[in-house]
């Protein structure tokens, strides 16, 4: 039979999870809301509370961090106030000054004292200066200065407004709770060197963190290791290949089908989980962005590992993190993405994958390419100027499979328009081909088959263009389109597989009208200067 503490308990945790599915404001009014507040913020993770207060902002948060206990408070401090090893003294201030409430000051005081006192010397250090009178009793500074109440140490503030008046509270507080230490406190100011204040504030610091689940670099790292996803396929991923479960969300599946306790172990699992990675990826634990980045990729690639391991059945999620921990459904996620990197790896060794550092490849395939050998692979969006994004699903997976296949075609077609002296083919652009692209390249050739019936691989003279427009385009009531069987010559005259050909011819006239059509469609003139999609002769695009 349940305590009455064991029920509270269980109350509070239920109350937690609850917490976790609202939304940042939602989440802190009802921190605030509760009737025990102070309770409930101080049974939460400080790691958690603080990535709270950072999605509703600290000036909106300050009653949950007057509520949370010292030790949280070191914490957000920890999380906070650091560059790498670097402290920055402003945003300690700020803090404290969040941390202040006028009518608990006794709660105030206890957050002071759990403060290193290193960091609150480096804080003093980087704003203000300490000047012993009795050694120099003519001390006269320009700036804004107090005498301490024993007179012998005088204090300027090397910073105004608002953060002289903070520092200056600070000041007054610290006096408050003992005048004889604090006198002892400002010749250690004056005397320590800042570079090992820094150093031995930073050490306290990088000691909790690990206390915390920031794991040692050399840790961490090992969530990033090579798991083969062959050895850990379910016996119907075949299937689960085949048809993928569309839009599931595996992450969510797996935590609906655990009990109240399974997923408090499932939270902290996460949580150490996306720890390793903030420091695996050299991110500063309390740095925002980085941990919503870095969170995100975490769930990506928990997901990816989930839906392999579930062979595309959500149902099956919450066995599967029984079964297995996250670290290795991470990994496995992980090294999913990272097959993919070592075909791309192993083509660019293939003959003539590359002209001197260029692929053979159209633009789109080539930034996918690109994409993928970075260092957590990623894909490529069909939308211009947009950045890669993380894999989500084995769909995508799928889809860059096939996008090396087309790979491997273009680049028969490609090899053909070179061949048969690469160098000598590309010099006739007068720029490299990483410069001219495979694809305005391509391009030239479609031009030259459909205007003469020629294959020709080199630029287009741009006395030219206006029997491209006219063969190429005709006029809509906005803009233009193309012709009805324009690439047709295209396609029977240049070499490669005749299914992939087409595909690029099309590619290659759709970036054309785009490029040329529409500049001819506005009053039938189209400047040579400002064609980006064809190679003219003696001028190089704007």
């Amino acid at each position: 039979m349940s305590t009455p503490s064991q029920k509270r308990q269980a109350t509070r945790a239920e109350l937690v999870r609850r917490l976790s599915e609202l939304s940042p404001r939602a989440r802190v009014d009802s921190m605030l809301e509760e009737v025990d507040g102070r309770a409930l913020v101080r049974s939460i993770p400080a790691e958690d509370v603080y990535a709270t207060i950072l999605d509703v902002g600290l000036a909106d948060s300050a009653e949950v961090v007057q509520l949370s206990t010292p030790e949280q408070f070191r914490t957000y401090l920890d999380l906070a106030v650091w560059s790498r090893d670097r402290l920055d003294p402003l945003e300690v201030l700020r803090w404290l000054q969040a941390a202040r409430d006028p009518d608990a000051e006794e709660d105030y005081a206890k957050k002071l004292s759990a403060i290193d006192a290193e960091l609150i010397e480096l804080v003093y250090k980087k704003l203000a200066r300490v000047y012993d009178l009795e050694e120099d009793p003519d001390a006269n500074p320009a700036g804004i200065t107090l005498e301490m109440p024993e007179g012998r140490y005088l204090l300027e503030f090397l910073v105004e407004g608002v953060d002289e008046a903070a520092l200056r509270r600070l000041t007054n507080d610290l006096i408050a709770a003992n005048p004889f230490e604090f006198a002892r406190f400002l010749e250690a100011v004056k005397w320590e060197l800042p570079t090992e204040l820094e150093e031995t504030a930073y050490q306290f610091r990088q000691s909790r963190l690990q206390d915390l689940g920031f794991p040692p670099l050399e840790e961490a790292v090992k969530l990033f290791a090579w798991l083969d996803p062959a050895k850990l396929a379910p016996a119907d991923s075949a299937q689960a290949l085949a048809h993928p479960h569309a839009r599931a969300d595996y992450v969510e599946a797996a935590f609906k089908g655990l009990d109240a306790h399974e997923r408090q172990v499932l939270e902290a699992e996460v949580r150490y989980l996306v720890n390793c990675a903030l420091v695996a990826e050299g991110a500063e634990p309390g740095d925002p962005l980085a941990i919503r980045r870095i969170s995100e990729q975490a769930r990506d690639y928990l997901s990816l590992g989930l839906e392999h391991l579930c062979g595309g059945d959500p149902a099956k999620a919450s066995d599967v993190v029984r079964a297995h921990t996250l670290k290795k459904t991470f990994q496995l996620g992980f090294s999913l993405t990272l097959q993919l990197k070592r075909q791309v790896e192993r083509m660019a060794s293939e003959p003539m994958a590359k002209f001197a550092d260029t692929w053979l490849a159209l633009d789109e395939e080539a930034a996918a390419l690109a994409a993928l050998l970075r260092k957590r692979p990623l894909r490529t969006l069909k939308v211009p100027g947009a950045e890669p994004v993380a894999f989500r699903a084995r769909r995508e997976l799928l889809d860059s499979e096939a996008l090396l296949q087309r790979v491997r075609q273009q680049r028969i077609v490609l090899q053909a328009l070179l061949e048969p002296s690469p160098a000598e083919v590309v010099a006739r652009f007068g720029a490299k081909l990483s410069e001219l692209t495979p694809q305005r390249l391509l391009a030239a050739a479609v031009a030259w088959a459909e205007l003469d019936g020629v294959y020709e691989v080199k630029p287009l003279p741009a006395e030219k263009l206006p029997q491209l427009c006219e063969l190429f385009f005709e006029k809509t009531a906005t803009s233009a389109r193309l012709k009805a069987n324009v690439g047709a010559r295209a396609l029977a005259l240049l070499p490669g597989p005749k299914d992939e050909l087409k595909t690029m011819i099309d590619r290659a006239l759709t970036s054309l009208l785009e490029d040329v059509g529409k500049q001819w469609a506005k009053d039938g003139q189209v400047d040579p200067k400002k064609i980006l999609a064809l190679p003219i002769e003696g001028e190089k695009p704007i």
